[in-house]
């Protein structure tokens, strides 16, 4: 499909993060969500910065906070239509979340978010 607009993007990310549960919502911590058009060096979805939570024995303090990046202009390609970018962004979104929560690939494509 055509790219869709920037602020129209952050609108379905958002929606994205609306939909969690809250208990998923509330292990979050010191992560930010952010929109770019695309990664500079690599053909990718989304991707997740940082140390997650499961490895953050000495964490605390002034840290930068962990970064999840969604690429707008990729996720656009690969779909065919809005309902489906919507559900593509939901999944990048889910995904990268968890790595930040110290959840490996593997055990995503277990559980059917790969």
């Amino acid at each position: 499909m055509e790219p869709i607009s920037v602020d129209d993007f952050e609108q379905l990310v958002g929606e994205a993060i609306d939909g969690l549960p809250d208990e998923i919502l509330d292990l979050l911590d010191n992560v930010v969500i952010m929109v770019d058009d695309e990664h500079p060096e690599e053909d990718l979805l989304g991707l997740y910065e940082g140390v997650p939570r499961t490895e953050r024995d000495d964490y605390g303090g002034f840290e930068l906070p962990d970064r999840v990046t969604v690429y707008r202009l990729p996720l656009c390609a690969e779909c065919a239509d809005l309902d489906e970018l919507r559900s593509e962004v939901m999944v990048t979104v889910v995904h990268e979340l968890a790595h930040h929560l110290g959840i490996e690939d593997d055990r995503l494509h277990e559980l059917g978010w790969g």
